[in-house]
């Protein structure tokens, strides 16, 4: 083994369990909110003139999108930078009746 290769191999030894903590060992960032303005520009969606009954509260608005045929609908509150605060989903062979 070369002179270098002696020296560095305990190095690295030594070194590489700094780098395997487990996760719950790192401290997570801070979860971000997420505000109609980040909605509004990521997510194709369509106003719902009124929210799903089960969702519906004074100061509250709702918007609907469709995806991997599940019909998802976003819960907003209209205070402040009007943070999402519910979120449901249905199945979208609910609306096969009505949409015949």
């Amino acid at each position: 083994m070369r002179p270098l290769n002696r020296l560095l191999l305990p190095l690295c030894l030594a070194v590489m369990p700094l780098g395997a903590l487990p996760l719950a060992a790192q401290e997570a960032p801070p979860a971000l909110p997420f505000t109609y303005l980040m909605f509004e520009a990521a997510v194709p969606h369509v106003d719902m003139p009124v929210c799903p009954v089960d969702l519906a509260a004074e100061g509250r608005f709702c918007r609907m999108s469709l995806l991997n045929d599940e019909i998802h609908v976003f819960v907003f509150s209209e205070d402040g930078d009007q943070p999402l605060v519910d979120f449901r989903s249905w199945p979208m062979d609910l609306m096969a009746g009505l949409l015949d």
